[in-house]
């Protein structure tokens, strides 16, 4: 009978966490990925503004580089790949 029981609130908890799923992903999904992407921007703005020299873009002096380069060393590797990508009309869409 502890079966029954335990099984009827599993159902009734399954039902409610994917009713809580649904909501989330019609209110609040697209939100979230859109602040996620503004983070990344900003994240990648930040490392052109100080790493730039890598690529050839003299902003900042090498000074305040060099102080920030043990924050930035772990997102180079990502970043120079992100700033060098070939870009099309398709991913601003996306």
């Amino acid at each position: 009978m502890a079966d029954k029981e335990s099984k009827k609130t599993g159902g009734l908890k399954g039902a409610w966490q994917g009713l809580r799923q649904t909501i989330y992903g019609m209110a609040a999904h697209d939100m979230s990925r859109s602040a996620l992407r503004t983070r990344a921007s900003m994240e990648h703005l930040f490392i052109l503004i100080t790493m730039g020299d890598l690529l050839g873009v003299p902003i900042l002096p090498p000074y305040y580089s060099l102080r920030l380069l043990p924050y930035v060393v772990p997102q180079i590797a990502t970043w120079k790949r992100r700033m060098l990508r070939e870009k099309d009309a398709s991913d601003g869409m996306f």
